[in-house]
């Protein structure tokens, strides 16, 4: 398959659509999809639903989601990782390639990030008033994973905490949009985002295998850069396990409906990723299709246990 093209300035002559292509946007159906589990926790087990809330909460997810994933760009370009990045798979690793192929500068890229974070923060204040101060809570923990996951001083993927980091984030979506609609904590959307986020996760590491050697050489020691290849290649596989471990835990103790189980069927491509990347892990170039069915995974396990939360609303 053809890979895409990288951005030029020529193709996004306009600034609407640049700025917009800027935000990564088809990395956000991962948020998308991590605020619709919110939202089905929400369904599953309240008896009222806000529909216009739903939906202002989901465009906030989006934006904080694109937030984060500007202000990465400009912090990688800071440090150098992305300039440096040779063994890319454009559009999944390496970042955007905006500010290094000149479609955006430096400055821009900052002041665009932290302004899509200023209203974020306005639209948190909002969904406060709406639903129940406590929402501060997860709003100012995303922020700052957000934020610290690549901003100096905290620079936390580097520290080799940016797991921690992707399954918090991830996590805190489907809880904070579960909890506009309950207007209090629940343990549901902790039980049912926990699978998702760390599949999400597994989108983070696979992804940092073609970028290991530039992240090495700019100081960015996550996992994959810390560990031997032939090593770091066990973690995605433990990721997979404890997901689908917590998942089939969790319909034992009867904290997810038996419905749930559907999630099994997206297992496979989890699998599939697995041993590709086991085969090419030393060839990092070559992980594209694995990367694509860890996106699937995700992405069907999130639909998937989403639909069983919807479906079993009433059952216990």
């Amino acid at each position: 398959m053809t890979q895409p093209m990288e951005p030029t300035l020529a193709t996004f002559q306009n600034p609407f659509a640049r700025y917009f292509a800027a935000t990564r946007p088809a990395f956000l159906t991962a948020s998308l999809m991590a605020c619709l589990l919110g939202l089905a926790t929400a369904w599953h087990g309240s008896l009222e639903f806000d529909i216009p809330l739903a939906l202002a909460t989901l465009l906030f997810g989006l934006l904080a989601h694109a937030g984060v994933n500007v202000l990465n760009d400009y912090y990688d370009a800071l440090n150098g990782t992305d300039a440096q990045n040779t063994e890319r798979i454009f559009p999944f690793t390496g970042g955007s390639r905006f500010i290094q192929n000149g479609v955006l500068t430096l400055a821009q890229t900052r002041n665009f990030g932290f302004a899509l974070m200023a209203c974020v923060a306005a639209a948190g204040l909002w969904l406060m008033a709406r639903s129940a101060p406590h929402l501060m809570y997860v709003g100012l923990a995303g922020l700052f994973v957000g934020w610290a996951y690549s901003a100096p001083p905290f620079r936390l993927n580097s520290r080799g905490l940016g797991e921690l980091c992707v399954a918090a984030g991830f996590l805190a979506i489907t809880v904070g949009t579960d909890f506009v609609q309950r207007k209090e904590f629940a343990a549901a959307p902790f039980i049912a985002g926990l699978s998702y986020a760390l599949l999400v996760t597994n989108l983070l590491y696979i992804n940092q295998f073609p970028d290991r050697m530039a992240d090495t050489a700019a100081g960015k020691l996550h996992w994959v850069a810390r560990l031997e290849v032939q090593h770091a290649r066990w973690g995605y596989a433990l990721i997979v396990v404890l997901a689908y471990a917590w998942l089939l835990l969790s319909v034992l103790l009867g904290w997810l409906p038996s419905l749930a189980l559907l999630v099994l069927l997206a297992l496979p491509f989890s699998v599939k990723a697995a041993c590709l990347l086991f085969r090419h892990a030393a060839q990092p170039q070559q992980l594209g299709d694995a990367i694509k069915l860890t996106i699937g995974a995700m992405m069907t396990h999130g639909t998937l246990l989403s639909l069983a939360l919807i479906l079993s609303k009433g059952n216990t």
